[in-house]
Formats: structure tokens, C-alpha cells, sequence
């Protein structure tokens, strides 16, 4: 019975050794296989490429908040007087016989058949021209309107005014002072200019006053007479 147990447990003992040889070769071993650990390795993963980043959008400013104004005070403020509006005034228009249209024309009182003396005369200069000199003979100022619409005889048409003879005022009258206009009795020489010999003058000085005056002897007219505006000076009156 002893010898089986002796049997038996030697080759037990041989085992145990042999495994303790085994590892201790498998640990000294270079060539050998690691041994596995417990631990599981780290998982790596890939790196992602980078996606570019978009440009921030600029950010829109603020709409500035409006303050809502103080509530109105609840005194009514004192009442201001109505200011007139400004009158209107009229422009100044020229005046039509000799104004200088810088100030509205004064009323006019025109010299008339009542009133005035109109005489027809010869003059030495210039030649083929009478002078026509209208003098108050009344007792209060009278103006020598524009100038004065002139035919002769039984003509009807009165003959032409000379513009440019227009003096910048009206030439006013006082009691026994004369104003005298240039009756040019002929145009330029040669042509047909149907003249005549003519014995009065009729001299309007408003559209309802008209005087007739003896002329001179021997006053030959023609198509081409004309007539200058009243002046208040014989020599003025005589250019044209």
C-alpha cells in the first residue's frame, strides 16, 4: 500500500516541475510571443480634415430706437395775435406819354381847347418844319399830353408820330408856361410823294379836344410829314 502512494506522488511532483521549468524558459525567452494583457488597446482614430471656416457675416447695426417725445404739457400755450397778411401791391406800369416806368404815373389833368393857346409857326432851321407852341392860358396847370395827333386841311388820317422825340416826362403847364412840338412837313426829296399846299392845321390834344390854326403861307405837306412829342423846350423839339 505504501509503495502505490510513492508511485503515485512522484510523478506529481515531476509535473509541477516541469511546468515551473517551462515558465521560467518562456519568460526568459526573447524570441517569445508577449503575453497578452488584460487591457485593451487605445483606439486611434483618423484625424478629419478641417472644413474652412465661412467668414462671419457682418453684423447689422442696430436700428437706433426712437424715443417717443414727452407727452405735450397740458397747458395750452397763450394764443399769438393773427398777423395781417402784407397788402399787395401792384407793379408800376410805364406811363405811356414820356414816364420813365419807376413809379406808378400821377394823375393827369391833359391841357385842352379851354385851357390852352396852340399857334402855328414858320422857323428858319431846319427847313420844311413849323413850330407848334401850346401855352396854358388857364388858371390852373394843365399837362401836354404825349403828342399831339396833326392833319391838315380835310384830311381825315393824322399823320405819323415821331418815337424816338418821346421825353422821359409828361411836360406839365402852370398858368401862361408853353410846351412846342416840331411839325415836319415834307420826307425825303424826290419820288412820289403827293404833296400839297395846305392852309390850316388841326391840332388834337386828347382824343375830344381838337384845335384848328391858320398855317403859314405857302405850307407845302407832303406823304412824309410827321410830328415830334410836346417839349419843354423849343430847341428840344426842333432835332427832329
Amino acid at each position: 500500500m505504501r509503495l502505490s502512494v510513492r508511485t503515485l506522488a512522484l510523478p506529481a511532483a515531476a509535473l509541477a516541475a516541469a511546468l515551473s521549468l517551462t515558465a521560467c524558459q518562456s519568460s526568459s525567452d526573447p524570441d517569445a510571443a508577449p503575453a497578452p494583457t488584460s487591457a485593451s488597446p487605445r483606439q486611434t482614430t483618423a484625424a478629419t480634415p478641417t472644413t474652412p471656416t465661412t467668414p462671419a457675416t457682418p453684423a447689422t447695426p442696430a436700428t437706433p430706437t426712437t424715443t417717443a417725445p414727452d407727452p405735450a404739457p397740458t397747458t395750452a400755450p397763450a394764443t399769438t395775435p393773427a398777423t395781417k397778411p402784407p397788402k399787395k401791391t401792384t407793379a408800376p406800369t410805364p406811363a405811356d406819354n414820356g414816364g420813365n416806368g419807376d413809379d406808378p404815373a400821377p394823375a393827369l389833368t391833359p391841357c385842352t381847347a379851354k385851357n390852352v393857346k396852340v399857334v402855328a409857326s414858320k422857323v428858319s432851321r431846319p427847313i420844311n418844319h413849323l413850330a407848334l407852341t401850346v401855352t396854358n392860358v388857364g388858371d390852373r396847370p394843365c399837362d401836354a399830353v404825349g403828342a399831339p395827333l396833326v392833319g391838315f386841311d380835310q384830311s381825315q388820317a393824322p399823320i405819323r408820330i415821331v418815337e424816338e422825340s418821346k421825353p422821359q416826362a409828361v411836360v406839365t403847364l402852370t398858368p401862361g408856361e408853353s410846351a412846342y412840338a416840331s411839325l415836319i412837313l415834307t420826307g425825303e426829296p424826290g419820288g412820289d410823294t403827293h404833296g400839297t399846299t395846305v392852309r390850316t392845321v388841326k391840332v388834337n390834344l386828347t382824343t375830344d379836344s381838337m384845335v384848328t390854326v391858320p398855317a403859314p403861307t405857302g405850307t407845302y405837306v407832303d406823304d412824309g410829314a410827321a410830328v415830334s412829342y410836346w417839349q419843354r423846350e423849343l430847341a428840344d423839339a426842333l432835332q427832329y
